[in-house]
């Protein structure tokens, strides 16, 4: 028998009770499993030396504990410095424009959608995107000529004169 198999038969007959122990200490099914899959993540890596212990589930109940104590206290840190930190101001939703360039940014061809991304909304040349995509500077010009009419079709003749003196820039 290897240890792979000792490994697995010990999770076999263990891993219910140390779910339904984590469960216990959090009171909710994801973080527990979280904290299971951890503690045997853990153990596998100690396995050789955890086999000779005369109660390896111990073991494994202790680490489970420890997270489970570790990730409280993290959430109390959290809630302590967000409880005196000043609510920041709410966010104002998106203007009606923003709405509709996302929708038409949408029906865009992934690669155009990111070149338009890269192009307008980081200030990426030509070059940088090509360097970035693996493409070649045509392919980057090609992609963004094809999302400017993608977005001229979806967005209408309201953004003709915007597109227009967009295309004549393009030569960066």
């Amino acid at each position: 028998m290897t240890a792979t198999d000792d490994f697995d038969g010990f999770y076999r007959d263990t891993s219910r009770r140390l779910a339904r122990y984590a469960y216990g200490l959090t009171g909710d099914t994801a973080e527990a499993q979280d904290l299971v899959q951890e503690a045997y993540a853990r153990a596998w890596q100690r396995w050789r030396r955890l086999a000779g212990y005369e109660n390896p589930e111990a073991w494994l109940r202790l680490v489970v504990s420890r997270l489970a104590a570790d990730r409280w206290r993290h959430l109390g840190v959290r809630r302590n410095r967000l409880a005196h930190a000043p609510a920041p101001p709410p966010a104002p939703p998106p203007s009606e424009d923003t709405v509709l360039l996302v929708r038409a940014m949408q029906t865009l061809p992934a690669a155009h959608r990111r070149a338009l991304a890269l192009y307008y909304l980081l200030d990426r040349s030509v070059g940088e995107i090509a360097t970035e995509t693996g493409a070649s500077t045509g392919t980057v010009k090609s992609w963004l000529s094809r999302g400017r009419a993608g977005l001229a079709a979806a967005l209408g003749p309201v953004m003709d004169p915007v597109l227009e003196k967009e295309e004549s820039h393009d030569a960066r």
